[in-house]
Formats: structure tokens, sequence, C-alpha cells
């Protein structure tokens, strides 16, 4: 920071103050690995889940269990003192009085209080070990019915939460037309219940409101696109029209068709882009099958060459939005290809059982750093084959994206050595 100039100095001459230096920078304390807390790693060393079950039980049973062992401490220390408080007095033995000990040899008076005192001590240690052990005894089986209890008890407390995890996955994979609707006294987990209900509603205005507005933008972004091509269609039918009117119609009827496909690719975009709720058994192999003989004939236009491996594969999900997978993929890798270029697609059984369609191509090299840009909307790689295309409107890898996490997979890409890309789709399996 700079202060202002200062006149009238020690010399009667005006001058300016140099800028005070600026504070050193100082480090940012970081917080260490070590001290981020992650739920459940102080009972790691368990063969089992930690659960918020097992550690309420181990908490109670814990607590029982090292309040038991205190009072035990306590008990056996007051006893002990209590046998020390309790010594028997020291006895004078009178002239004539003669005490012999258990083998038979006469004890005089000092002697006979040191015998004693050691049998009271032997005695007093007795009592106090047969106390300690059965108190330890009492004490393990007491542990032992105390953590059985407390499980029972913390399945109790938790089952409010147990029914409001069951409700949540129930509607994660059918509706959002469940509720809780927890009964009891007006707690925590009744208030967490309240809350969730809460939420759920307003999820389910919110989709129900997007599900209107795609089906009427439905009818009126197709309507009036499909009156125009109809319009463009009986025109370019006149034989009396001219050659500028005709190549005019057939480019408005171009820009009609590719408007049409943007419009039904952010539909289906939208539609696609929640958790379906209805899934059927699907064969991948049929889908691929029909994908194939809807791509065959653009393929051979484009002279490249279409090869199958399909091995059976069935899934969870839509057949519909499925066929729309593969035939997007297949448009990509026919379109985005070379001259006598290929495109191969198989299907097979993944791991755990899930379904695997995968989609290579030949065609121009893509960059490593462009594959996360390719799943956006309106995105595609930056080549010439590619920005020259009229054919495609950028949403066909967001809606194969945006379809398979509907139906709980994913989808990634690798670039070929040779140029082209291979696209591998996870759906799970049935």
């Amino acid at each position: 920071m700079t202060t202002p100039p200062r006149t009238g100095g020690p010399s009667g001459s005006s001058g300016t103050v140099p800028p005070r230096p600026e504070d050193p920078p100082r480090p940012v304390e970081s917080t260490p690995p070590s001290a981020v807390y992650r739920p459940g790693e102080g009972l790691s060393w368990l063969p089992f889940r930690p659960t918020i079950r097992i550690r309420l039980t181990l908490l109670y049973g814990g607590m029982f269990l090292m309040a038991g062992v205190l009072l035990l401490l306590l008990m056996y220390f007051f006893v002990r003192q209590a046998f020390e408080h309790n010594a028997l007095p020291p006895i004078n033995l009178g002239n004539g009085v003669a005490v012999y000990a258990p083998g038979g040899q006469p004890l005089t008076g000092s002697e006979l209080n040191t015998y004693l005192a050691n049998q009271q001590a032997a005695y007093s240690h007795s009592e106090l070990d047969t106390l300690l052990r059965k108190s330890l005894t009492v004490l393990v089986a007491l542990a032992g019915i105390a953590f059985v209890a407390g499980y029972a008890m913390a399945g109790r407390v938790l089952s409010p939460l147990g029914r409001i995890t069951r409700t949540a996955r129930e509607v994660a994979s059918s509706d959002l037309h469940r509720r809780i609707e927890l009964d009891g006294p007006d707690d925590e987990l009744k208030e967490l219940a309240d809350t969730f209900d809460g939420m759920l509603d307003r999820l389910d205005r919110s989709f129900d409101s997007q599900r209107r507005f795609v089906a009427n933008a439905s009818h009126e972004l197709r309507t009036p696109l499909a009156i125009n091509r109809t319009l463009l269609e009986v025109q370019l039918s006149d034989p009396g029209a001219s050659p500028d009117l005709q190549q005019l119609g057939k480019t408005l009827l171009a820009t009609n068709e590719r408007s049409e496909q943007l419009v039904e690719g952010l539909l289906l975009l939208a539609r696609s882009d929640n958790e379906l709720t209805d899934r059927r058994p699907v064969e991948l192999a049929e889908v691929a099958v029909r994908a194939v003989e809807q791509i065959r004939s653009e393929a051979v236009n484009r002279e490249v060459e279409i090869r199958s491996s399909l091995s059976p594969a069935t899934v969870l999900g839509n057949g519909v939005l499925l066929e729309r997978i593969a035939l997007n993929l297949l448009q990509n890798a026919v379109r985005y290809n070379v001259p006598d270029g290929w495109v191969e697609i198989g299907t097979a059984v993944g791991p755990g059982g899930s379904g695997e369609l995968v989609v290579s191509n030949t065609g121009p090299v893509v960059p490593g750093y462009e594959l996360e840009h390719i799943f956006e909307p309106f995105r595609r790689v930056k080549g010439a084959d590619r920005t020259r295309s009229d054919k495609g409107v950028g949403l066909g890898l967001s809606i194969v994206r945006s379809v398979a996490r509907a139906h709980g997979g994913a989808i990634e890409a690798a670039p070929r050595p040779g140029g082209g890309l291979t696209m591998r789709v996870r759906i799970p399996g049935s």
C-alpha cells in the first residue's frame, strides 16, 4: 500500500514516502490426512461391518463392563479394609495358662498373638480371593447379558431408522409416491422421517412438473416441424417447380430434418435422465442385432464394414432405451469413420453378472484429453471429419451416458492406437 505524498520535510523539500513492504503470505494450514475422521475407522479391527447397532451395543456393553470393574475394585478395597480394621486384639496369657500349637509345641503370649494374626491374614486372603473370583464370574455373565440386552435395545431404538432406509430404497427403485409416515413419539427420528417425507413431496412435484414439460414440449416442438416437412415435401413433389426452388426446398428440408433430430435427441435426453422405475429382462445380443439392421444401409453407403461378436447377456432395463444406446454408438462409429474402415460390436457377460456392450471402430486419432468432453451435450471431438459432419447434433453420446446412468450402469471410452474409439457400456445384469 502506498502512503500519500508528504510535504515539508526537514530540508523544506517535498518527497514521497516509499511504499510499505507487503506482509509475506502465511502458509495455509492444511489438515493432515490422519486427522480426518472416517466413519467406522475406529472399529476397523472388527471381523464384521461396524454398523450403528453394533457400535451402540459395544458402547452400552463396554460402559457396563467398565462400571462393573470399577465397582468390583471398590468393593474389594472396602472389604479388605474391613478385615484389617477388625483384627483380633492382643491376648495376654495369665500365670498357669498354657497354649499349644497344632503340632503340640507350647506357645508364649507373643507367639500366640503372632500365630493368630497369621491365621487371620490367611483367612482374609482366602476369603478375598473367593470373593474376587466369584465376583468376576458374575461380572462376566452380567456383561454378556448386558451386550445381548444392548443389542436388542439398539435394534428397537434404531427400528424407525431401518424403516426410513427401506422406504428410501423402495423410492429409489420404484417410485416417489411412497412415504414413511412414521408414528410414535415426537422425537428426533420422527422429525427425520417427516423431513424425508417433505423432501419426497418436493421431488415428486418436481419430477411430475418435468414429465409434464417434456410431454408438452414433445407436442409443441414436433408439430411445427412436421408441418414444415410436409409443406416442403409437397412443394418438392411439384414437377413445375424451378431448379432453384427445388434446391432451396431440399436445403430447407435437410435443415428441418436436422431440427427434428435435435428435438428428438433433447426430449430423449430429458426422459432418460431419471432412474428407471420399470425394468424387465432384456437380451443385449438381440438389442445389438436390431441396431445393426438399422445402421447397415448407411454403413454400406459410407463403405464401412460392420462386424459383430455377440454372446448372450441378459440385463434388467428398458429394451427401447437400450436399443437407442446401441444405435447411437453404431451411428457415431459409422459416421465418424474412414473409407474402407470397420465397426465391431460385441456383447458379453461382464464382472458381477453385468452385461457389456462394446463398440470399436476405426477412424481419426482421438486425443486422450478430449475423451472427458465427448459425453457432454453439443460437444464433439475436434477434427476435420467431425466438425464438417452434418449428420449429428452432438447429443448421441450424451443420450448414451444418460440412458446408461438411468439403468444404473456406466460407459467408458478409450482411444485405439491406430485411430478411432472403443466404447464399453456396462448394465447391471438380471
